[in-house]
């Protein structure tokens, strides 16, 4: 399996702290984000490389960091290129990228690299792989419609399959929000490209299984544990507060 971290944002939201370091590098409890990312990630039997994907900016940060980060498995940094947030490629783009740099044709675990879960990962993975050939995404009930607006929020039948998938809705149907994390078996690797013919935006990588749910079969799994989607200072106070509280530095 190879694991893609989509690093090429430039946290915007995040500033000043993300001027000079990319997001992933922020600390939450004495950790990297990323570090803590790639502990869930390492301890997952079919972990093989992970690769993360950066821009022309933070480049060289993530190349300072895995020269002194000591891993089980392969670490590897692709360069998108991409020099400001309005010339990116967009997360799926950068996907795609990835595909095209590496010639993988191995399962894909795809997440943000300002993801963290409270539980491992291992739940998901064997999910996942129940449920090959189709795709599935991680899901976090959120418990609250109030705040389901400014989510991607999923309904499943009782086969767990995605039925609905809305982007901010004004009346969500679930509280069930899309976290960004992604299995796509080797099987639909050619859906991605496939995806990057059409018209459609590339930045989400929900976009992505949106689409995919409505060509093909994508399943949800409902993630056990809290989930820290950190893309503002209050979210990386939060984790901070919480990582720091229970000692794991």
């Amino acid at each position: 399996m190879t694991t893609i971290i989509l690093a090429a944002g430039y946290g915007t939201r995040l500033y000043p702290l993300t001027l000079n370091k990319p997001k992933a590098l922020l600390e939450v409890g004495g950790k990297t984000i990323l570090d803590r990312l790639l502990e869930k990630i390492e301890a997952v039997d079919e972990s093989g490389e992970a690769v993360i994907v950066t821009n022309e900016k933070f480049h060289k940060s993530f190349q300072v960091w895995q020269s002194r980060h000591r891993s089980d498995i392969g670490i590897k940094v692709i360069n998108d290129k991409t020099k400001s947030n309005e010339t990116r490629l967009g997360a799926i783009g950068d996907i795609n990228l990835v595909l095209e740099e590496t010639g993988t044709k191995e399962d894909l675990l795809i997440t943000g690299s300002d993801n963290l879960f409270g539980k491992d990962l291992d739940g998901f993975v064997r999910f996942s792989v129940a449920k090959r050939p189709f795709s599935t995404l991680a899901l976090f009930d959120i418990k609250n419609k109030e705040l389901a607006v400014k989510y991607g929020i999923c309904d499943l039948n009782a086969d767990s399959q995605v039925v609905g998938f809305e982007e901010k809705p004004l009346e969500p149907k679930t509280t069930l929000a899309a976290s960004a994390l992604y299995f796509i078996p080797k099987e639909k690797i050619s859906k991605i490209r496939e995806y990057m013919k059409t018209d459609l935006p590339k930045d989400a990588p929900g976009n992505l299984m949106k689409w995919l749910s409505t060509e093909d079969k994508v399943f949800g799994y409902v993630l056990k544990g809290a989930w820290y989607d950190i893309g503002d200072t209050e979210s990386l106070r939060k984790a901070d507060e919480e990582f720091s509280k229970k000692g794991e530095a």
